[in-house]
């Protein structure tokens, strides 16, 4: 009989072998047996066909967590290893974000000085690897060599970017001085790396280039401003092209960077459902905000994610709008969202309707909002909690588009965990109906354990709904419009729970819609939210 590590070899081998390798890989990473990595590390060193199987070894690898990245590291020290071996092991370290001792990154940067394939030459730049490598060595030292490649098309956005990762601020001024001279992705890396760097010496260079940049690269320089000295001023609803330049010119042109007090303004209440409100310098700490750019990839601003005080609850994904929405959980807050409406609970306890006393009431609660265009919807919801991720919509709406197509298979076989958030949370138990969408999916995730719930409290909540009180939840949500593959229309109404995790639980146990205050973040590109919007509150608008 064999024993447990000859069994790991042998499924390895099998996995490698089979028809689809990746799938077959992608199934045993899933199941993890124990010893995979040291049985990756083995078959890495000995196998005589690396050449074919090295790609997908290094794939698994950057899959296995600490046990792969012990094993990458050991490799990447290997001195007998080919320079393609080099190549993809070093790929996914930094990938993994793996921190590598200097002298190896030297000893790389000698003996594989060009840039990766077949046609590099030995006076060529560095491999764009070995330039993201040093960026994440936190080696200060590599910063002169790193400063000579902001010169250097090929690579002179991961160079800046690398500076940014290593806080050398002595580059921050040939950074910030070189935006006039680079474009397109190269000029938004630019501009991250200054974020990235942290140094308010940028803003003046930031603020002369946004006088004299054209249109397309606005938006760079406003985000990066914006970073770097905390203040956020509004801008005008759904700017766009010329407008919008012009709106942040102006917005700038004082050249005044400290942050003025919030206002919420604006104030407009349409009826007692709904009601819009603008927040002018928010104080952002709950906020879609982009992630730090993840090393090795094509686009500096990808990934975003929902953040409270800086702290990521939700990755929300990237603004490509052909690619697939899907929210995971990254981690808990610490009680922010209680905190901000808690100050809101004693109107909640039995809100029928909206109007501008109690919005002015609630105001410094709404300017802890990130600066932007609002929707407030009075909404009566039909929620049930899922715990199933068969059950999600996420999964659900996935399977139906491919059956669409024909081939459900994709899907079935990756599973629905492939799709779930990772947390329990409440949906609509049924999509809203539309028109130029045919209908739109709605999730409301929590901001908290599920766990953290009390039993007592949320009785006691049903108890009172079942009585005719209808207390209600503070839910931060947006509509999210995709064309998913360029094929499916697809629309989300999604939102984060900031208070009334009780009261949610309480509905969907008395099977009664929630009775749910949605804050909704408006202006942002097209008019899909607001169409999404006005569909949900015809539909489960809180009646006068």
């Amino acid at each position: 009989m064999m024993g447990d590590h000859e069994t790991v070899r042998v499924r390895l081998r099998a996995a490698l072998c089979a028809n689809d390798p990746w799938t077959a890989l992608y199934t045993l990473t899933t199941d993890r047996p124990d010893g995979l990595a040291e049985a990756v590390e083995e078959l890495y060193r000995s196998d005589a066909d690396r050449a074919v199987v090295r790609p997908h070894l290094a794939w698994l690898l950057r899959g296995l967590g600490e046990s792969g990245d012990e094993v990458l590291l050991r490799l990447f020290a290997e001195p007998v290893l080919a320079a393609e071996d080099r190549r993809d092991l070093l790929k996914a370290a930094v990938a993994r974000r793996l921190r590598l001792p200097a002298e190896l990154l030297r000893m790389y940067g000698e003996q594989d000085p060009a840039s990766g394939g077949s046609d590099g030459r030995a006076d060529g730049p560095p491999a764009p690897e070995l330039v993201d490598a040093i960026g994440l060595s936190g080696d200060l030292s590599f910063a002169p060599r790193l400063g000579a490649l902001l010169e250097t098309p090929a690579v002179r956005g991961r160079a800046a970017l690398a500076l940014g990762r290593l806080g050398a601020r002595e580059w921050t001024a040939p950074i910030a001085g070189g935006l006039s001279g680079v474009s397109g992705l190269d000029h938004t890396a630019f501009a991250v790396a200054l974020e990235l760097m942290g140094d308010p010496a940028a803003v003046p260079y930031l603020l002369r280039w946004l006088a004299e940049s054209g249109e397309e690269r606005v938006h760079d320089v406003h985000h990066a401003l914006v970073r770097l000295t905390g203040r956020d001023p509004l801008l005008p609803e759904r700017a766009s092209g010329a407008a919008y330049a012009a709106a942040v010119r102006a917005a700038w042109a004082d050249g005044r960077t400290e942050r003025a007090p919030v206002v919420v303004r604006d104030v407009l209440v349409e009826s007692g459902a709904r009601a819009r409100f603008s927040v002018d310098e928010g104080a952002g700490r709950i906020r879609v905000a982009f992630d730090p750019p993840s090393p090795g990839s094509t686009w500096p601003r990808w990934d975003r994610s929902l953040t409270f005080d800086g702290k990521p609850l939700y990755r929300v994904g990237s603004l490509c709008d052909t690619c697939e929405l899907g929210l995971t959980l990254l981690g808990w807050p610490d009680d922010v969202a209680t905190g901000v409406a808690a100050r809101m609970r004693g109107r909640l306890a039995c809100l029928d309707r909206l109007d501008a006393a109690l919005l002015a009431e609630w105001s410094p609660v709404l300017g802890e909002l990130e600066t932007g265009h609002y929707r407030a919807l009075l909404l009566d919801l039909p929620l049930e909690r899922v715990s199933d991720p068969a059950r999600s919509w996420w999964y659900r709406r996935a399977v139906a588009r491919a059956r669409e197509d024909g081939d459900a298979s994709e899907y079935e076989d990756d599973g629905p965990e492939g799709y779930w958030p990772g947390v329990a949370h409440f949906q609509l138990t049924a999509p809203v109906p539309g028109g130029r969408v045919p209908f739109t999916y709605g999730a409301l995730l929590p901001s908290q354990p599920p766990k953290s719930l009390d039993p007592v409290t949320v009785a006691r909540h049903a108890a009172a709904i079942t009585a005719g009180e209808r207390p209600a939840a503070v839910v931060l949500g947006w509509i999210d419009d995709r064309y998913v593959e360029a094929r499916h229309e697809e629309r989300w109404l999604v939102g984060a729970v900031l208070d009334g995790h009780h009261r949610l639980a309480a509905y969907a146990a008395a099977g009664v819609p929630a009775r749910v205050l949605l804050l909704a973040r408006v202006g942002d590109g097209g008019d899909g939210g607001l169409e999404g919007l006005a569909e949900v509150a015809a539909a489960y608008g809180c009646r006068d």
